[in-house]
């Protein structure tokens, strides 16, 4: 019941190379799907964020007090004689 033949080793090859192939064509068409869609993203200009250069901003040490503030936006940190408008 159990043993070894040749039609048991043949059919279990063959499903094997069928599991594999099939598993490579999904791999195919999903990658198609996915270069498709990149596609009309890029082509529709939705794939990309505008650069606008306001992710980064310059730092500046306060001389007084030593905390870092962005120049534009800097406020007074309360003291006296801060360099900045409050």
């Amino acid at each position: 019941m159990f043993g070894f033949s040749i039609q048991k080793l043949l059919f279990t090859v063959l499903v094997i190379v069928i599991v594999w192939y099939g598993f490579k064509w999904l791999a195919r068409l999903q990658d198609r799907r996915e270069t498709k869609v990149a596609e009309r993203r890029r082509r529709s200009g939705r794939g990309r964020r505008p650069d606008t250069g306001a992710d980064v901003e310059d730092l500046t040490e306060c001389v007084l007090c030593g905390i870092y503030v962005a120049e534009p936006r800097a406020r007074s940190c309360g003291r006296e004689d801060c360099p900045y408008p409050g």
